[in-house]
């Protein structure tokens, strides 16, 4: 695996992360399905951060990140969450 370097640090921070819409609806599909890769990698690269794999389901969306470590996986969270998926 490839680290990333800082001024005075070398890191490696992944996590993997799953968002799941309210009541696992069946939402993820069509039009939306097909707009929402460009969207969570537009949204990543605000924070810096690099979708390494990703997976959209009908129902769940599965993405293992790499990270800065000045961000917190919590504020990332935040960032990347949609307002239809609550």
């Amino acid at each position: 695996m490839r680290e990333k370097s800082l001024a005075h640090t070398r890191w490696e921070c992944k996590c993997h992360v799953v968002f799941i819409p309210k009541y696992r609806r069946k939402t993820l599909y069509g039009q939306v399905r097909k707009s929402l890769g460009s969207v969570f990698h537009e949204l990543a690269s605000h924070k810096e951060c690099k979708i390494e794999e990703g997976n959209l389901c009908i129902d769940h969306v599965h993405m293992l990140l790499s990270i800065p470590p000045k961000h917190s996986e919590s504020q990332l969270d935040q960032q990347l969450a949609l307002p239809g998926c609550n």
